[in-house]
C-alpha cells in the first residue's frame, strides 16, 4: 500500500481539514508549506470568493494544495467549474454525493478524494471514479455522519480497492498508528491545527479550543439531518433545547444563523458555533503547523516502533 505522501506529492501523508470560514487561502498555504496538503475550505463562500483565495494561496506556496467543496453550498455548481478554470489539481468534498461533478473533474486531470460517512456511499463513489475516499467518524468537528472511526475506517477499507484516509478523532501519532493499522494510507486532521499559530479563528476561539475536556463537545441538528459537532455553549444549550421541544427547522436556523462567523471572526464562544471535535481535550498550547505535524508523524512511527518491540507477531 503507497502511503498518501507520495500518492499527492507532499511530504507528510496528511490532509489539512477544509474548515468553512477557518480554511482560508492564506491558512492553506501555512499548512501545505509546513509538509501537509493544505486546503481551501468553501463553506458557504461564492465562486468569485473562493477563487481569490485559490490565487492567494498560489502567491503563498509553490507546493500542492486543495480545495474543499461543500456541496450544500448553493453556488455548488459555479464553483465546481471554476475549480477547473483556476487549475486546482486536488478536491475533497463533504455533506454529499459529488457524482454529477466527476466526470468533468477527472477530464481536467482532477484527483478526487470525496469525505464520507458510511459505507454504501464510499462504494458509489468508488464506482464513479474517486481516486480516492476520507473516511470521517462523528468524533470529528462540524458536519458528522453516526458511525465512529473506529468502526467506519475498516469497513469502507474493506468494501473499496482505492486509497482510504483516516479522519475524525486524530490529534496525536497513537491515533494516526491505529488509523494505519485499520488500513488507512494516511489521515486528515483539522481540529489539532486549530491549535496552531498560523490559524486565522480569533484567540477567543483557540483559548475555548484549549480549554475544552473529553465531554465537552456535542452535537446539535440531528432533528434535521444535519448533525453538526461543536463546543457545548449558550448557544448550544438553547439548540438543543429547542430541538427537544420540537422547533422547526426555521426555528433552529434562526439561532444559529451566522454562528460560525461570530465564533471565527468576531470571538464570541458563548453565542456563536465553536465547531471541533472531541480530541479537543487532548490539545493543550498554541504551536506552529510544522511542530504539530512534525509530531504526528514521529510519534506514530515511535508508537509502531513500541509496538513491534513489545508483542511477538
Amino acid at each position: 500500500m503507497r502511503k498518501l505522501n507520495d500518492l499527492l506529492g507532499i511530504e507528510f501523508p496528511i490532509i489539512q481539514g477544509g474548515m468553512a470560514n477557518i480554511a482560508t487561502g492564506e491558512f492553506a498555504a501555512a499548512c501545505s508549506n509546513a509538509g501537509a496538503m493544505g486546503m481551501i475550505g468553501t463553506g458557504a463562500w461564492t465562486a468569485d470568493q473562493l477563487r481569490e483565495h485559490i490565487r492567494k494561496c498560489k502567491e503563498l506556496t509553490g507546493k500542492p494544495f486543495g480545495v474543499n467543496l461543500m456541496l450544500m453550498n448553493p453556488c455548488a455548481d459555479e464553483i465546481a467549474e471554476m475549480i477547473v478554470e483556476e487549475g486546482v489539481q486536488f478536491v475533497t468534498t463533504g455533506a454529499g454525493n459529488p457524482s454529477k461533478y466527476m466526470g468533468r473533474w477527472k477530464e481536467a486531470g482532477i484527483k478526487v478524494y470525496p469525505v464520507v460517512a458510511a459505507v454504501a456511499l464510499a462504494k458509489l463513489l468508488a464506482r464513479n471514479g474517486a481516486d480516492g475516499l476520507i473516511a470521517e467518524g462523528c468524533e470529528s468537528g462540524g458536519h458528522v455522519g453516526e458511525t465512529t472511526t473506529m468502526a467506519l475506517l475498516p469497513q469502507v477499507v474493506d468494501a473499496v480497492d482505492i486509497p482510504v484516509v483516516a479522519a475524525g478523532g486524530i490529534a496525536d501519532g497513537r491515533q494516526m498508528a491505529a488509523a494505519y493499522a485499520m488500513g488507512a494510507c494516511g489521515i486528515q486532521v483539522g481540529t489539532c491545527l486549530l491549535a496552531s499559530e498560523e490559524c486565522p479563528i480569533h484567540e477567543n476561539y483557540k483559548n475555548a479550543v484549549l480549554k475544552a475536556k473529553d465531554r465537552d463537545t456535542t452535537v446539535t441538528g440531528r432533528s434535521v439531518g444535519g448533525p453538526v459537532r461543536i463546543l457545548k455553549n449558550k448557544m448550544a444549550k438553547a439548540y438543543l433545547k429547542l430541538e427537544y421541544e420540537g422547533a422547526t427547522l426555521e426555528q433552529l436556523e434562526q439561532l444559529t444563523l451566522g454562528g460560525l462567523r461570530r465564533a471565527v471572526l468576531e470571538g464570541d464562544v458563548q453565542n456563536g458555533s465553536v465547531m471541533c471535535g472531541q480530541v479537543a481535550g487532548m490539545l493543550h498550547e498554541i504551536r506552529p503547523v510544522r511542530d504539530i505535524l512534525d509530531d504526528l508523524v514521529s510519534d506514530c512511527d515511535d508508537c509502531i516502533a513500541r509496538l513491534l518491540n513489545t508483542f511477538v507477531f
